[in-house]
């Protein structure tokens, strides 16, 4: 058995043992997913200060840049996401033969995505003409988006691997390769953005040459680790190849385009947000943005514990422990609030202090101060739908919770935000707190909804014959 996979707690144990066991699993699982997410951040926020010390230009073509590949990355990684489940639930059942065939789908899988992706990045001029931008500002964008794109091969590669080493339990690797990606990407920053060793000085574009070659080293490094590891010798990526299979590929979009469908929902739905807020005026862009990114590094906490809590289910799935499952996919549902409730205090105590953090200007804290207070009260429905999305995952339902998921947001939270902040229909207009009132009624509705998914959700067999047709390999006869 793999280290991060733990025994099966036996029937026989006391409920209370046996669910502190599962909480401990899910904590060797998602701390190192918990430190690769903050590591991701961390690629973005230093892009955007290192920019914004060349030129307010580099600055803005960076962010536009940014706020165009991330949906589509996005959209990518949740559809890649589904070898996560469907390996640990391989990894659960010791199927062991399935493991490499389904990797490799992955990656074909990969390679059209990198394809469609690069296309999309490096002809965004009618894109960037709509948004009226001047023209010095655009070709900054584009030079950036072009310089990025060659990182594309890479980043999604890694995203696909990323089913192998997490799906088999071992999520330190992907910990391991993401912080290397960090770190590599700040030198090189440096040296593009401002032009040292005799480089060129390129703004803006030396961000995106920066990030591809700092994707492209991790990527390598990972697959060197991968092809030299004692760990995965039992998986051997080259020499268990296997061509291209429809039916295997099929089985992983049936699963992976709604997570990613999902993703890109909830995502491009903030972006929706800040445009309708930018006729309010900058202070109040300004603080909703604030709130929202202090919003966003507190998600990473149940974020990571959703995305163990997907592992684990399909594991115990895998393993024909539907009880356990049972046990820690509603279970998780007392840890996540416990982990809301905490962090809805701190927003109400420390709301001050948090918004004297990003700025200086009063108008703004003002806005932001009010705006944590609405993100506070949603603490409990965000934590909710996460940690019960991802246990649907876990058992490779990801249908119903995508349209459960899209009825939420944009039925629910997006019109009643629209309607709260510019009318007064039902309240006197509320300004940006009224899509914040709006957030939390899509996040309330998508809680009870999921939830309801959750407890109601009868396991079939979660297996439909994808790979059934494919050849066995060496890492048939392994042991995990």
């Amino acid at each position: 058995m793999d280290e991060n996979h733990q025994p099966l707690p036996e029937a026989r144990q006391p409920l209370v043992r046996r669910t502190l066991a599962e909480w401990r699993t899910l904590a060797i699982l998602g701390g190192p997913i918990l430190i690769a997410q903050v590591a991701q951040m961390a690629n973005g926020v230093i892009d955007t200060v290192m920019a914004g010390h060349a030129s307010a230009q580099d600055l803005a073509a960076v962010g536009i840049g940014s706020s165009l590949w991330m949906p589509l990355f996005l959209f990518f990684m949740g559809m890649l996401g589904a070898l996560q489940p469907i390996i640990s639930g391989y990894n659960g059942a010791r199927q062991h033969s399935k493991i490499m065939p389904a990797t490799w789908q992955g990656i074909y899988i990969a390679a059209g995505g990198t394809v469609l992706m690069a296309l999309l990045l490096t002809n965004v001029h009618p894109v960037l003409a709509m948004l009226k931008m001047d023209t010095e500002t655009a070709s900054i964008t584009q030079g950036y988006l072009n310089a990025f794109a060659w990182g594309i091969p890479a980043l999604l590669l890694m995203n696909a691997l990323r089913g192998l080493t997490d799906g088999l339990g071992h999520t330190r690797v992907i910990m391991a390769f993401s912080v290397l990606s960090t770190l590599i990407n700040l030198p090189l920053n440096y040296i593009f953005i401002y032009g040292k060793l005799g480089l060129p000085a390129m703004g803006g574009v030396g961000c995106g040459w920066a990030t591809s070659l700092s994707n492209g080293t991790a990527a390598i490094a990972l697959l060197i680790y991968l092809n030299r590891s004692r760990t995965f010798r039992q998986f051997h990526l080259l020499a268990d190849w296997v061509k291209p299979n429809w039916q295997g590929i099929r089985y992983i979009l049936g699963i992976g385009v709604p997570i990613g469908f999902t993703i890109f929902v909830e995502a491009s739905m903030f972006s929706v947000i800040a445009l309708f807020l930018a006729p309010l005026g900058p202070v109040i862009v300004a603080g909703h943005q604030i709130a929202l990114n202090v919003v966003s590094l507190l998600f990473m906490l149940p974020l990571s514990i959703g995305m163990a809590l997907t592992l684990r289910v399909s594991f115990l799935v895998g393993a024909q422990a539907p009880d356990t499952a049972r046990l820690i996919s509603r279970s998780s549902l007392i840890l996540a609030s416990a982990v809301a409730l905490i962090f809805a205090t701190l927003l109400f105590v420390f709301s001050a202090q948090i918004a004297a953090l990003y700025t200086g200007d009063q108008a703004v804290r003002d806005v932001t101060i009010r705006l944590l207070a609405f993100a506070a009260m949603f603490q409990v429905a965000d934590v909710i739908q996460v940690t019960c999305i991802s246990a649907l995952r876990g058992y490779k339902d990801t249908r119903i919770p995508m349209f459960i998921m899209l009825f939420s947001f944009w039925g629910v939270g997006l019109p009643l935000g629209y309607v709260l902040t510019f009318t007064d229909l039902l309240w006197p207009a509320l300004g940006a707190a009224g899509f914040w009132v709006g957030l939390t009624a899509g996040l309330t509705s998508a809680s009870v909804l999921l939830g309801w998914r959750l407890f109601r959700y009868q396991p079939g067999n979660e297996d439909t014959g994808d790979q059934n047709n494919q050849p066995s390999t060496q890492a048939g006869s392994a042991t995990s």
